[in-house]
């Protein structure tokens, strides 16, 4: 039995069941939203296009963005926490890249839909 928490009567108590079941965990859905939160950043998403042609280090990613290398680092920073870059160490120096090709497909996705004019 559906458990309504609004007044209202459903006109589709069987579709409502279905669809139900097929629906993820609040957790999931809670972790996308902080996913999307991080995403929805215009300097992350620089940072994260960047990435699409190569590696970058953080001096490189400061000249590319025409921004501050701590503004770069801290940015980086959320990046690697939400598991969108990761990094790797050559010497002194560390190199950021997407974590993985899901990162490139979504934003090929969703750049594809705005420019879908």
């Amino acid at each position: 039995m559906i458990d309504n928490k609004c007044d209202c009567i459903p006109l589709n108590p069987e579709l409502i069941e279905d669809v139900k079941k097929n629906m993820p965990d609040f957790d999931d859905v809670m972790e996308l939203g902080d996913f999307f939160k991080v995403m929805g950043d215009s300097t992350r998403l620089q940072i994260l296009m960047a990435l699409f042609s190569s590696e970058f280090c953080v001096s490189d990613l400061s000249n590319l963005l025409n921004m501050s290398q701590s503004a770069i680092s801290h940015q980086l920073k959320v990046l690697r926490t939400s598991k969108l870059v990761k990094q790797r160490r050559d010497g002194r120096v560390i190199y950021y890249s997407l974590d993985d090709e899901h990162i490139k497909t979504i934003l090929d996705m969703a750049y594809a839909h705005i420019i879908e004019r």
